[in-house]
């Protein structure tokens, strides 16, 4: 069974799940201008209503902005980071309720928004991998492991995402929070994975950037949680994560 070392921890394990946001690819360069968009229309709507987000701008979503109210930063531990579709898209429909909107009509001026900014974002295809990244992938399929990919976003999205950053191929089970009941940090999707595998809990590692993504593996009873933080970042967020790495380039396998 091959061998995963990681700054001084190791694990034995046969496979491997990965988040997909700020776990395989840039987060801010593929959802910092769907904030944007979103986060401008919505004032508009509640401008129209003679009304403003109950709470500052950066609350809302969980964003860091510049001078001239622009996205350029995300709250690792916030709602744009760590919710799922149907979170994200009851707060923002909050927003319009407050103002007086009817909520069903609320959800539905939401998803049209949220769907406008993911046509915005599907022109430009902005999905980079993280650094070191596509030689990790490589030294998996070469050591036999089996990998998966587990996220709060859709499974689609995140089956179109992979294509446009052309790895695709590595991931035999693709799966989003619209495939089970109950979202990080829950185990469900976890264990559902691995058993698309054909692996045990105890035979897989698991990969990603927030501590939902820790919690979710230490109750499936995961062989090691591997935090991954940005290189500016210090970790500390990542309280449950048996070992934090800045890049892919910190694990070796072995064989």
């Amino acid at each position: 069974m091959p061998l995963l070392q990681v700054n001084g921890h190791r694990a034995s394990c046969r496979g491997i799940l990965f988040d997909k946001d700020g776990t395989l690819l840039h987060f801010m360069a593929l959802w910092g201008g769907w904030a944007d968009y979103v986060l401008r229309y919505m004032e508009e709507h509640l401008g129209l209503m003679g009304a403003e987000f109950t709470v500052p701008r950066e609350r809302v979503l969980g964003t860091v902005h510049d001078s001239g109210g622009a996205v350029t930063d995300y709250d690792v531990q916030g709602p744009l980071a760590m919710g799922s579709v149907e979170e994200t898209t009851g707060m923002l429909a909050w927003q319009l309720y407050a103002a007086g909107m009817p909520w069903d009509e609320a959800i539905l001026q939401v998803n049209r928004i949220t769907n406008d900014a993911l046509l915005q974002i599907r022109q430009h295809k902005p999905a980079f991998p993280m650094p070191g990244l596509d030689a990790f992938l490589q030294s998996c399929r070469k050591a036999g492991l089996e990998l998966a990919v587990v996220t709060s976003d859709t499974t689609a999205a995140a089956l179109e995402h992979l294509e446009w950053m052309g790895i695709r191929s590595f991931f035999p089970v693709v799966l989003g929070r619209d495939q089970v009941k109950n979202s990080k940090p829950h185990p469900e999707i976890a264990e559902k994975a691995c058993r698309m595998l054909g692996l045990e809990p105890g035979e897989v590692v698991v990969i990603g950037d927030s501590n939902a993504d820790m919690l979710m593996a230490r109750q499936a009873g995961a062989a090691m949680a591997v935090g991954l933080c940005r290189g500016d970042g210090e970790g500390d967020h990542l309280v449950d994560a048996e070992v934090v790495i800045s890049d892919y380039n910190e694990i070796k396998i072995v064989d």
